[in-house]
Formats: structure tokens, sequence, C-alpha cells
């Protein structure tokens, strides 16, 4: 009797299955297997690499990347990435600048060079293979670091902005200069030379009071136009009288009386009675 084998589960037991997970969703619906006649072009998937604006430019980016000092320059892994560059862009079917294959025509000189055995000489002096490609990049770099730099600036039209704005119209008012006290003792002196003309020698009773000489100052600066300081005196009274007339000026500006102004300095007086508010 002949015993066939079959492969049955054991009852209670389950076989777990891992959920594969989805390559897309497609209208909300996940996808799990590729389609079968699904054709992708050559062309459709691009991978764009960093842009550089020359073979020196990306010389220096791999320098930089590797940390390696542009004075001692490891030529074979830089030649050898510089390659993998070229390679990765003809492999994408650009187009590549002839600059580029000159670049890596003149490493893969170097690199020769370097692997050649130096020679010694005591009248040759040994020329560094790498020395004008430093030279070259130190040249670059410089260049490359001022543009950045200048970049950088606030330029106008881009960070900064040009802008007028008008005044608001402002009532001008001009403040009188405060007059000094000086400015009316010289006033004064010149009012008394011309009264000296008038001087005479008249014994006669006191008859000039300075009250009333305030009272008639106040009554000559009626209204809110000014007078001028000289005004204010009769030189045909003597020195008697422009010293009263003075004094009732002084006393009727410490009461707030009058107020006197001077448009500029060292210019005319003038006075006028001062609003009652």
């Amino acid at each position: 009797m002949t015993e066939e084998s079959t492969d049955q589960a054991t009852p209670g037991s389950q076989e777990t299955v891992p959920e594969q997970s989805p390559l897309a969703l497609v209208s909300g619906k996940p996808v799990v297997d590729l389609p079968k006649d699904l054709y992708i072009p050559p062309d459709a998937l691009a991978v764009f690499l960093e842009a550089f604006e020359g073979p020196l430019d990306l010389l220096l980016y791999l320098i930089r990347r590797q940390n390696m000092n542009i004075l001692d320059i490891d030529v074979s892994e830089i030649t050898r990435q510089y390659m993998d560059y070229i390679g990765a862009v003809e492999a994408m079917r650009f187009e590549l600048a002839a600059e580029y294959l000159v670049m890596a025509a003149t490493l893969a000189e170097i690199k020769s060079r370097m692997l050649l055995p130096s020679r010694e000489s005591d009248d040759d002096e040994e020329v560094d293979p790498r020395a004008e490609l430093i030279r070259r990049l130190q040249q670059y770099e410089r260049f490359k670091q001022a543009a950045e730099d200048i970049d950088a600036l606030p330029r106008l039209e881009r960070d900064t902005f040009a802008v007028s704005a008008a005044l608001p119209d402002m009532p001008s008012s001009q403040p009188h200069p405060d007059v000094d006290l000086r400015e009316m003792l010289l006033a004064l002196q010149g009012v008394l030379r011309r009264a000296d003309l008038f001087t005479s020698h008249h014994v006669e009773r006191e008859r000039l009071s300075t009250r009333e000489r305030m009272s008639a100052i106040l009554s000559a600066l009626q209204g809110d136009h000014f007078a001028t300081f000289e005004s204010l005196f009769t030189v045909e009274e003597g020195r008697l009288g422009v010293v009263v007339t003075f004094l009732a000026t002084l006393e009727l500006v410490k009461e707030q009386l009058i107020e006197v102004a001077q448009a500029e300095v060292l210019g005319p007086i003038h006075v006028r009675a001062r609003a009652v508010s």
C-alpha cells in the first residue's frame, strides 16, 4: 500500500502572510503590483545635479567637500570624483561643455606626471605639476568669494527701495527772541543822549509820577499793535522824564501788563499791551 504524502495544515493553526506595502496610490487606491504592460522611457527620469559655473568651480566644490588643503591636493581622489561627475552628466545625455573635458585631460596629465619617478638632479629644481592648477584655483576662489560678498550687500530695488514722503504743511511761526535787559539799556542810552539836548536848569516842583506814566503808557498802547520803544519817551521832558518813563515801562513788564519783543538780534525793540485772558 503506497502511502501518499499530502501537506495538511494542523487544525487550529493559521499561516501569517506579510502585508506588502503599496507602490503608489492611483485615484486613492493602492497599487501593489506593477502592470505588465508598463513602459518607462529612458528619458522619463532625470537627476539634476548641482549646477557649476565651470570646471574650476567644480574642482573647488570637490576640494571643499573633502576638506582638503588647496595647497596639498590629492590629485588621484579629485580626479576620480571629477570623472564620476563627468560620467553622470554624460549618462543623463546632457551636452557637456568642452572646458570640462579639457580640465579632465589636465587632471589626467597631472596625475600621470605625479606617478612618474622624480629625477634627482642638483641643477634642475623639480616643479610640482599641481602648481599651475593650484594657482588658478586660488585665483578663482578669491574672485568667487569677492562676488559672494558683493552679492550679499543690500542692492537698490532688490533689498532696499528708495521712498519719498511729502512733509505735512505745518503752521510756521517765528518766535521772537527774548529781550535782554542790556539791549533795553543800550536803547535807553540813545534816548538819554537825545534828551540831554533839551536839558534845562529850571528849578520847579516835582510833577512826574511813575504810576501816572504807567497809565499813560497803557493808554498809548491800546489795541494789538506794536509800538517802538523810543516812541514811549518824550525827550522834551529831559533826563528826568526819560528815567520816569523807563521805570514805568519796567514796572509794566514786571506786572505782565505789556510785552517787549525784538524781531532780530540787535534790532529795534517794540512793545505792546498784553492781551488780558
